[in-house]
C-alpha cells in the first residue's frame, strides 16, 4: 500500500496529467505518429506546438502508458493510438470533450455542487449543459463527435449481448444521431426503428436508413411512440429520480403490455469501492445533475413505472443492460 502522503499527493496531481491528456488530443499529436517513432520537434511543427513543452507532457503522458519515448522519439502504445481519429474505437473526441472550455468550467464550480446538491454547471450556465452547447456551436461539435465515437464503441458489445431481431418496432429514446438504432436495425432486418430527441438534434441528423423514422419531441413533456422495445442508453443517468421517473411513465404510458424496456448504462457496484462508476457518478452530477445508480436502484424505479420482470444483461463492454416488462 502506497504511503498516505503519496495517495493524497497523487490525487490533488491527478488533474496535471488530464489536462495533458486533453490538450495532446486537442493538438492532434497521435494523429502525426505512424508505425514509426517521430521526433519532438517534428511533431511539435507539424502541430503548432513549442517542441519543450511538448516533450514535457508526452513523458508525463508515456509514464500512464499513453505513447512510448525512445531515442528516436515518441511511437505510439496501444492507448496512444486510440487517440488518432482514424483509430476504429478512437477516443480522440471523448478526451477533446473532457477538456472543452465548459467542462473545466464547471469543475471550478464543484462546490457548488457539493453545498447545494445542484450541477455545478449551473454556475457557468443557468439553463444548463444542453442550452450552453446551444450557444457555442465549436463546443457542440466536439461534444456530439465525442457521444458519436462513444456510441459506435459501445453498440458492438449492446449487439453481442442482447437479440433484437424479435422485435417489430424498436424506439431509442434520447438516441441522438442513431448511430446505435442503426446498428440495431442492421443486426435486425425485420425491425422498424423511430429514433426521438431534441427536435435540434433531429434537425441536424446526417444518419440516414429505410426501416428509420426520426421524430421530435421532449421526452419530459410529449408523448411518446409506441413500439414493441425502447432503448435508453446512457439517458436515465443524465437524470435526478424525479425526472427519471418522468421519463419512464412516458413510455409505460406509451408501451403496450409485454413490450421491452433497456436502460443501457454503467452501473453501480451495490457495495465496494467502484472507481470508474464513482467518478462518473460526479460527472453527470456537476455537468446534468444526474446520478449513477445501482441495478438495485434502477429497479426499483423500473417498478414504481409500471415495468416488472427486471433482469440485468452483462455486455463484453463496460455497459450493462437492464431489461424491464410493461406489465
Amino acid at each position: 500500500m502506497r504511503p498516505p502522503d503519496e495517495i493524497i499527493l497523487a490525487l490533488a496531481h491527478a488533474v496535471v496529467s488530464s489536462r495533458c491528456l486533453h490538450v495532446i488530443a486537442a493538438l492532434g499529436v497521435a494523429d502525426e505518429i505512424g508505425d514509426d517513432p517521430v521526433s519532438t520537434p517534428e511533431l511539435a511543427s507539424r502541430c503548432g506546438a513549442d517542441a519543450d513543452a511538448l516533450g514535457r507532457m508526452l513523458r508525463l503522458l508515456a509514464a500512464h502508458g499513453i505513447f512510448e519515448s525512445d531515442g528516436a522519439g515518441f511511437r505510439h502504445t496501444p492507448a496512444s493510438r486510440l487517440l488518432r481519429s482514424d483509430d476504429p474505437m478512437s477516443m480522440r473526441a471523448f478526451a477533446q470533450m473532457m477538456g472543452l472550455p465548459v467542462f473545466a468550467a464547471a469543475f471550478d464550480h464543484l462546490e457548488h455542487s457539493a453545498r447545494t446538491g445542484a450541477p455545478a454547471i449551473e454556475s457557468v450556465e443557468p439553463e444548463g449543459l444542453w442550452a450552453y452547447l446551444q450557444g457555442h456551436p465549436d463546443e457542440e461539435r466536439t461534444f456530439d463527435r465525442a457521444m458519436t465515437a462513444k456510441a459506435a464503441a459501445d453498440a458492438g458489445a449492446v449487439l453481442g449481448a442482447y437479440d433484437f431481431s424479435r422485435f417489430a418496432t424498436i424506439a431509442d429514446i434520447g438516441g441522438g444521431r442513431g448511430h446505435l438504432l442503426r446498428a440495431i436495425l442492421e443486426a435486425a432486418p425485420a425491425a422498424r426503428g423511430v429514433l426521438f430527441d431534441r427536435p435540434q438534434v433531429i434537425e441536424a441528423l446526417d444518419v440516414e436508413h429505410d426501416r428509420l423514422t426520426p421524430r421530435a419531441g421532449d421526452f419530459l413533456a410529449d408523448p411518446l411512440p409506441a413500439a414493441d422495445a425502447y432503448v435508453l442508453m446512457e439517458v436515465i443517468h443524465d437524470w435526478p429520480d424525479a425526472e427519471a421517473v418522468v421519463i419512464l411513465r412516458a413510455i409505460r404510458a406509451a408501451a403496450p403490455a409485454g413490450a421491452k424496456v433497456l436502460v443501457i448504462e454503467n452501473l453501480r457496484r451495490e457495495d465496494g469501492p467502484d472507481l470508474r462508476g464513482q467518478e462518473l457518478d460526479i460527472v453527470v452530477l456537476a455537468m446534468v445533475g444526474g446520478r449513477e445508480r445501482t441495478a438495485g436502484r434502477l429497479s426499483e424505479l423500473l417498478t414504481s413505472c409500471g415495468f416488472g420482470d427486471t433482469r440485468v444483461i452483462p455486455t463484453k463492454g463496460r455497459l450493462r443492460i437492464v431489461e424491464a416488462t410493461a406489465v
